[in-house]
C-alpha cells in the first residue's frame, strides 16, 4: 500500500478510490492472502493495522462489530475526550461517525474540569495514562457528523469525542502522520489517577470475522 498515493487521493476527496483500497486490503485479509491481526482497541472499536512505515500509518476502524465485541452496539464505543499525536485523515466506509471537536483552556481561574494524561503505548499492547500537572477547562464544541463517502481531517492536538450517533455498524479508513515531539494525550478526572488500558489481540478467525463483515457492509448499499 503506498500512503503517499492514498493521502493526495484524500486531498482530491477521492472516497471511491480510498474505499477500493480498503475493500482490496480486506479481501486480502478474508482470503488468507494478507496475514495480519485485528486489534480491540479500549475505546471500543477494531483495529486493523493495514500499514505501518515509520511515522505513517493506514488503518480500518470497525465499529460494531457483533461476536466480536459481545452484543454491544456500535454505540457503546467510548467518547473519551483525547488528541492524537498525529495528523489523521479518515474516509468513512459505511456508515456514521460524529466526531466533537472539545474547547480546552489552561487558563482555568480556579475552575479546572480535567486533568490531562499521557497515553504512552507499548508494544505489547498496554496503554498507560499517565497523570500530568496540567488542568483544564473543557467545554463541547462543534460536531461533524460525516456519512458514508465522505472525508475528514483532525490536526494533531485537537482536542475531540468519537462516537457512532445512531448505533449502525461503521468503519472508516484512516491514515495517520506523526508529528515529532508529540504525544497523545486524553482528559481524565481531576483527582484521577494512572492507570492502564490494553489493547487485546484477535486471533485470525477473528480478524477474518471482522474482515468479512466491513467488506460485505462496503459493497451493501446504505440502508
Amino acid at each position: 500500500m503506498d500512503y503517499p498515493a492514498l493521502e493526495r487521493a484524500a486531498r482530491r476527496q477521492a472516497s471511491a478510490e480510498l474505499m477500493r483500497h480498503a475493500a482490496s486490503e480486506l479481501d486480502r485479509i478474508v482470503s488468507g492472502r494478507r496475514d495480519l491481526r485485528a486489534v480491540r482497541h479500549p475505546l471500543g472499536f477494531a483495529c486493523l493495522p493495514i500499514l505501518r512505515d515509520g511515522d505513517d500509518g493506514v488503518c480500518v476502524h470497525v465499529f460494531g462489530v457483533f461476536g466480536v465485541f459481545g452484543s454491544e452496539p456500535a454505540q457503546a464505543a467510548v467518547a473519551q475526550v483525547h488528541c492524537h499525536s498525529w495528523d489523521l485523515t479518515s474516509t468513512v466506509l459505511y456508515g456514521r461517525l460524529g466526531n466533537r471537536r472539545m474547547n480546552v483552556d489552561d487558563d482555568t481561574a480556579g475552575q479546572a474540569t480535567h486533568r490531562v494524561f499521557e497515553v504512552l503505548s507499548e508494544a505489547s499492547g498496554v496503554d498507560e495514562l499517565r497523570p500530568t500537572e496540567r488542568l483544564v477547562r473543557c467545554l463541547p464544541g462543534a460536531e461533524q457528523t460525516s456519512a458514508r463517502g465522505q472525508i475528514y481531517a483532525l490536526p494533531a492536538g485537537e482536542f475531540h469525542t468519537t462516537r457512532v450517533p445512531d448505533g449502525r455498524p461503521t468503519a472508516t479508513l484512516v491514515l495517520g502522520r506523526t508529528l515529532p515531539g508529540r504525544v497523545d494525550l486524553s482528559l481524565g478526572p481531576l483527582s484521577a489517577p494512572g492507570h492502564r488500558m490494553v489493547r487485546r489481540t484477535c486471533d485470525a478467525t477473528e480478524t477474518a470475522r471482522i474482515a468479512r463483515a466491513a467488506l460485505r457492509r462496503i459493497h451493501e448499499p446504505e440502508p
